[in-house]
């Protein structure tokens, strides 16, 4: 496998353990990566580190230090950091299988393929692959990698398992105080009705390949064109219509038209 893998080490439900690697499951996508640039010169803005009262320092002299009160730290070494023991280092226990949708969507944070470090470990791998998809739970542990324990999920996916990492509940926001201005009324039948023949019309299965970046491809674009113009500055057309947001004057109207839209252009493509 190409790929380096993220974590090496064992699953382990009870007494049974199983030796796995786990790979990202995800890669950076396009990106416009900017420089900061004294406009003067034209030359690159560049960072130093720096002591007040001392000056720039070397790197090689740099430690990590906790700050328990103003201008007061434990300093520590790398190495006292890494002697932290922790079970989780190498192994993932499942504490606990919980059904998917017990697990709100904000929790999720990003997902790593997990495969069977050797032959060994597939039958193994295998059992609890099939054994969580029969009884659709899905595996809850913790797993510490990379100076950060995490809460994890594992669910089969494919022929294999996917691990995600989870947010810990104090690092999720509490809807509570973004939706109880939101008026607890029912909507209008016609209304919802409209809205969700809209919505059907438009159901199909996901696909991934159909979106694309377009701020980045813009982006691009509008580089190419600054450099052909030779530096000038290019300020592209801003649509001036309505803005985002903006309150819908006749909802009824808007849904009938989106629905009719939708209709003809069904009509015209089996046609």
């Amino acid at each position: 496998m190409a790929a380096r893998a993220y974590w090496k080490g064992q699953i382990r439900i009870a007494l049974v353990s199983i030796p796995v690697e786990i790979y990202p499951a995800t890669k950076s996508g396009a990106q416009i990566s900017f420089r900061q640039i004294h406009e003067p010169s034209g030359k690159r803005v560049k960072y130093e580190k720096v002591v007040p009262g001392i000056g720039p320092v070397d790197r090689d002299d740099i430690i990590k230090g906790f700050e328990y009160e103003k201008d007061s730290y434990v300093l520590l070494d790398q190495d006292e950091i890494d002697a932290v023991k922790l079970e989780s280092k190498k192994t993932l226990i499942l504490t606990q299988f919980v059904d998917a949708s017990d697990i709100d969507v904000l929790y999720y944070e990003k997902p790593y393929y997990v495969v069977p470090a050797d032959d060994l470990a597939e039958e193994a791998y295998v059992v609890l692959r099939d054994a969580l998809r029969k009884t659709k739970k899905v595996g809850v542990g913790q797993l510490a990698v990379r100076g950060q324990e995490h809460v994890v999920s594992l669910k089969p996916c494919g022929n294999g398992m996917v691990l995600e990492t989870l947010r810990y509940a104090d690092e999720v926001r509490k809807a509570h105080g973004y939706f109880e201005d939101i008026d607890d009324v029912k909507p209008d039948k016609e209304l919802l009705s409209l809205a969700e023949k809209l919505i059907e019309d438009r159901a199909a299965p996901f696909d991934a390949d159909e979106y694309r970046d377009r701020y980045v491809e813009a982006l691009k674009e509008l580089i190419t064109k600054k450099r052909k113009a030779g530096g000038k500055k290019i300020l592209e057309d801003v649509d001036e219509g309505a803005e985002p947001g903006g309150n819908v004057i006749d909802l009824m109207a808007a849904l009938k038209k989106s629905v009719e839209s939708e209709d003809s252009g069904k009509k015209r493509k089996s046609g």
